[in-house]
């Protein structure tokens, strides 16, 4: 017999990154999921699609967690809304 463990698997980073879009609240982007969520709001452009990419990695367990959110803070930083 097969025993299948159901769970909800969420990675994390700490520290949060805070983010503003446009004139609305902070947001607290707790994660890569988070980011991905935000990521598709903002323009094209080079950093952008690398934060997409390593945040895919960390969810998928392939790739830093960290880096993930190195690369969200540099596109939020070209997004102007870190």
């Amino acid at each position: 017999m097969t025993n299948v463990i159901e769970g909800e698997f969420h990675v994390t980073w700490r520290p949060p990154v805070f983010v503003r879009i446009g004139i609305g609240p902070l947001a607290e982007i707790d994660g890569p999921d988070a980011a991905l969520a935000l990521l598709h709001l903002w323009p094209g452009q080079r950093e952008l699609k690398e934060a997409r990419a390593t945040c895919v990695d960390a969810i998928n367990r392939r790739g830093s967690v960290e880096l993930a959110r190195i690369r969200f803070v540099e596109a939020a930083k070209a997004a102007e809304v870190l």
